[in-house]
């Protein structure tokens, strides 16, 4: 991890919504968003729902689900996020980050063989989420490696603002999976940093050990909301304490764009350089400017704590090795 030892701080943590849980059952390609890929696969997961709904058991499957029991189950098919599978009088879905032999990081390629191997085959699963009006069965191979009431009992001692520690099973686009022994939480990419995060992938791995703030826990639906940037101190609550207007400092540029660049002071505090302050007239690429990763001189122009902003302005720009060979093309 790239964080320091910090004080937690005393942020309210926000109210997640079931449009935020609802990556959970999203696609863990990291070019697809979850909206893209979550319809589908609730889709064929309904339509085979369907087809069974009036003779579906729900209050058998409600009572397997509270008493983590390991049952077979039969894989009948598969989609880019997971397995279909049949159970006693049900069918179900199996999220690939809930599968023990398929690494998160494999590529799509690489994975839909693994995935296509599993149907024909019979699995120890646990139902870790039923929902009857939505007809859907959600269940996991890893939590059935969970002896039966080590589950439950993960969720009666996680408590909102204590902290725990996890491995990291999966990285989306959406955020990170962290499995805290039988129980799978999700921390949302906005949960990773207080400075902005342009992948998950950039600040953990798969198979890290992370300490984890908890925010929410529903035990009833299996859900587990964490951060990790909240185990440390806003840094935008007291830049202005530790830097002033007109001030130069050494940033280095963590993302280029069109309009700019993006320059990181320290962890989770980053200021924009924008095209207009990089010291060159009319047209500006950023990209012939400065480079991702380098280190340069930047003063700060402008301060926003409040919206969690600073504009900075590039320094000695004539010093610059590509603003110099931008300037002998002109001439």
């Amino acid at each position: 991890m790239k964080y320091k030892d910090a004080q937690k701080t005393e942020n309210t943590p926000p109210m997640l919504d079931d449009s935020w849980w609802a990556s959970v059952m999203a696609d863990e390609e990291s070019h697809v968003s979850a909206s893209e890929v979550l319809e589908p696969i609730l889709e064929a997961h309904e339509d085979a729902s369907s087809k069974i709904d009036l003779d579906v058991d729900w209050d058998n499957i409600l009572k397997l689900q509270d008493d983590e029991t390991a049952l077979g189950c039969h894989v009948v098919g598969y989609n880019r996020g997971g397995l279909l599978v049949d159970g006693d009088g049900f069918h179900g879905f199996v999220p690939i980050s809930h599968l023990v032999e398929i690494t998160p990081t494999q590529m799509d390629r690489e994975r839909e063989p693994c995935l296509a191997a599993y149907v024909g085959r019979d699995m120890k699963l646990k139902v870790i989420e039923c929902d009857p009006q939505r007809g859907r069965v959600v269940l996991s191979e890893r939590a059935a490696q969970c002896a039966p009431g080590e589950r439950q009992k993960l969720f009666d001692t996680l408590e909102t603002g204590k902290t725990a520690n996890g491995c990291v099973t999966n990285i989306t686009d959406f955020g990170v999976f962290i499995d805290l022994g039988g129980v799978e939480g999700l921390v949302h990419i906005s949960e990773l940093s207080w400075g902005r995060v342009s992948h998950p992938s950039e600040f953990v791995e798969v198979g890290e050990t992370l300490k984890v703030l908890v925010l929410q826990v529903d035990g009833d639906r299996g859900r587990v909301a964490l951060s990790v940037k909240r185990l440390y101190p806003n840094p935008w609550e007291t830049v202005a304490e530790r830097y002033a207007l007109g001030e130069v400092v050494e940033v280095m540029i963590t993302d280029i764009v069109q309009f700019g660049a993006f320059a990181r002071l320290e962890e989770g505090l980053e200021g924009l350089i924008h095209v207009s302050q990089m010291g060159m007239e009319g047209s500006v690429d950023p990209w012939k400017i400065v480079s991702e990763g380098e280190r340069i001189n930047a003063q700060i122009l402008q301060i926003d704590a409040k919206r969690q902003r600073m504009s900075l302005k590039l320094e000695d720009v004539m010093e610059h090795p590509q603003s110099k060979e931008l300037v002998e093309e002109d001439v």
